[in-house]
Order: structure tokens, then C-alpha cells, then sequence
């Protein structure tokens, strides 16, 4: 099972929000490549990049400090955040050098995107689905939908994607753990490699994601904290 340390920014520094709330974001600091640094010596194997104030504008608005982390990292980067067009999709790929990118808006309100993507570039093209009540949420989860995270995780794999993100809006930094009973259900229905996010406290939390068939879990507030530390999460992710 792999383990993803988050990087989120919020201009252009690393930040963590509560339940997605903007006006709720604490800074672990400003520079985005040396925290990239940081996470890859302490044995990192992939990176979780979320352009929080491209989720909400619809395009990349923290660029410099994603080519800084790609740069800086030498490891595996997927991105998400405000990724809504082929031109942006080629470009992360392509010319910044990110290993895959996660749609999430798109997905709900593009999914001819989503299937041209996907045709174009296999596994490097993920979904993230977030949910609150059970619905999923679309642009920087500011948006609710009538769309469940089952349906839409079924539609996408149908559309060959093999990778999604799930996130609990509601527990997202909240370190009360994920919410496992509908990412199980979100496994159970699409077959898809998913991925834990939201709410991610502990040792027993990583754990329980492996236990239910996640492919993997991402560490934010939690390492960011101290409460997990990365190097244990990362040995018992391998343990498991």
C-alpha cells in the first residue's frame, strides 16, 4: 500500500484547511520544494499536490511552486486542483512533469474529458471524488451535486479510469479518521484502486485502510502535526 504526504498551496505556501474552508488554513510554510524535500528524506515514494486556489479558479494558479516541488522531489507527484481543460491536462504531464493528474471537477461536469484523457494517457489520469452527506462536491468542494460517490465512481471506471481519490469533506483535517464505511463501499462497487483521504489520524487509521483494500492512504494534518510520523506510517503500510 503506498503512502501520499500532501502538499497543498494556497499561495504558493503549504497549507492545510479544515474541512476544505479557505478561510480556515494554517501555514506549515513557504516553500513548497524544500517541504517536497523534507517528505523524500524522510522516505517518501509519492507526493499528493492539491492546488487549493486553482480548485476554486478553474486553472492552475500555483504553478511556480508545482514545477518547484516536481524539480525538487525526484519522486512521483500526482496533482489535482483546477484541472479542468486537455490544454492543462498536457501540460502538468507533459511539460511540468507530473506523473498523474486528478480530476475532479471535470469528472462530474466533463466526463468526455475524463474519457479523452484516459485515451490518451491511461493510468496517469485519476479522479478525485469528494463528499459531504454522501453527495459529491465540485469546485474546491464549494459546490454540492445530487450525484452519489458510488455513481460516479462506477461511470468513471467505465470510462477506464483506474485510480480514484476519496475524500470525506467533513473529516478532511479534522484528525477523526476517514470515513471507511463508504470507502469500502466505493471499493466494493468499482473495483478501482482507491485512495483514503480526509481525516487520517493514526497508525490504526493506515492500518484499517489496508484491511478494506485501499491502495493507499494520504498523510496531511497528521504529519504535519506530528500526531503520525512518516517514516511508521510508511513501515506500516509495508507491514501490512
Amino acid at each position: 500500500m503506498n503512502i501520499y504526504p500532501a502538499i497543498d498551496l494556497k499561495d504558493n505556501a503549504c497549507v492545510r484547511l479544515l474541512q476544505g474552508r479557505m478561510e480556515d488554513a494554517t501555514v506549515y510554510g513557504k516553500d513548497p520544494a524544500q517541504m517536497a524535500r523534507r517528505w523524500v528524506a524522510e522516505g517518501a515514494r509519492w507526493l499528493h499536490v492539491v492546488d487549493l486556489d486553482g480548485a476554486f479558479a478553474g486553472e492552475s494558479v500555483n504553478l511556480p511552486a508545482i514545477r518547484a516541488i516536481v524539480a525538487a522531489a525526484g519522486i512521483p507527484v500526482q496533482l489535482g486542483g483546477g484541472i479542468r481543460t486537455m490544454e492543462q491536462i498536457d501540460r502538468m504531464l507533459q511539460q511540468v512533469g507530473v506523473q498523474r493528474v486528478i480530476l475532479g471537477t471535470a469528472a462530474i461536469e466533463e466526463p468526455d474529458l475524463v474519457e479523452k484523457a484516459v485515451q490518451r494517457y491511461g493510468e496517469r489520469i485519476a479522479v478525485g471524488i469528494d463528499a459531504s452527506h454522501g453527495r459529491v462536491a465540485v469546485r474546491g468542494w464549494a459546490e454540492a451535486t445530487a450525484v452519489s460517490p458510488v455513481e460516479l465512481g462506477q461511470k468513471m471506471v467505465a470510462l477506464g479510469i483506474q485510480t480514484i481519490i476519496y475524500t470525506d469533506i467533513s473529516r478532511d483535517g479534522m484528525l477523526t479518521g476517514p470515513n471507511f464505511e463508504a470507502t469500502q463501499a466505493l471499493i466494493k462497487a468499482t473495483g478501482a484502486q482507491v485512495i483514503v483521504s480526509g481525516g487520517v489520524a493514526s497508525l490504526a487509521d493506515i492500518r484499517c485502510s489496508r484491511s478494506i483494500g485501499a491502495e493507499g492512504v494520504i498523510l496531511g494534518r497528521a504529519i504535519y502535526t506530528g500526531a503520525v510520523a512518516l517514516g511508521q506510517a510508511l513501515k506500516e503500510a509495508e507491514e501490512a
